[in-house]
């Protein structure tokens, strides 16, 4: 599974209110969510969840070779038997989602799990997300930007609230193509700003670039 900017702005950007001590990445790839939280925060215990086997041996081998390594766990599992099994609550959850809701078979299963969402559909994510999710906890997770709304309608249903929001677009002129969104269980006002990624092809603005400094090597 490569790393993608999706992942990469949902690492950097996840709020960390209250220092949350215990952290669930969901769909968690190769675990570049759950280690850059681990590198971002004193999180005690920083689980993951993934369900393909390959990407859930790839995940357990970096957390392994991180210097955080004590504090990861990734279970080989997927969201609805997870749920099923743990009795835990997490004080952030997130997510980056299979965003596709066109089903477009590619004939590589891993691909089409990654990035299509009837392998991890929106009401059942937000549904495993209301009910692992701690009283004073967030939910952080990055979708299109046209699914805003019906997502939004959804979290309202489980008594999922926003209460930070990030619009994406490619470059000035692009249309929005991404949301990050953050929600608590308490209603409150919704903090809503704009990140533009690109000036120009490989020319980063100013804003992306301290976001997410801290996790290339170059930038």
């Amino acid at each position: 599974m490569k790393i993608g900017t999706d992942g990469v702005l949902l690492g950097a950007w996840a709020p960390l209110i209250g220092s949350p001590t215990s952290i669930l990445d969901i769909g968690a790839g190769t675990g570049v969510i759950a280690l850059m939280l681990a590198q971002r925060s004193n999180a005690e215990v920083i689980d993951a969840l993934e369900i393909d086997a390959e990407a859930y041996e790839q995940c357990v081998e970096n957390f392994e070779r991180s210097p955080w390594g004590d504090r990861l766990y990734c279970y080989h599992a997927g969201l609805d038997e997870f749920v099923d099994e743990i009795d835990d609550e997490y004080e952030l959850i997130l997510c980056n989602p299979p965003f596709y809701s066109e089903t477009v078979a590619s004939g590589n299963l891993q691909r089409d799990q990654a990035r299509q969402n009837e392998f991890l559909p929106f009401d059942e994510l937000l549904e495993g997300a209301a009910k692992l999710l701690a009283e004073n906890g967030t939910f952080a997770t990055i979708i299109p930007f046209k699914e805003k709304d019906a997502f939004l309608n959804m979290a309202a249903g489980l008594a999922l609230f926003p209460y930070k929001c990030l619009h994406v677009k490619g470059n000035p002129t692009a249309e929005v193509k991404r949301v990050l969104l953050a929600f608590s269980k308490e209603q409150k006002d919704c903090e809503t700003s704009e990140l533009i990624i690109e000036i120009e092809r490989h020319r980063y603005t100013t804003e992306y670039v301290d976001l997410t400094k801290d996790f290339y090597l170059k930038m």
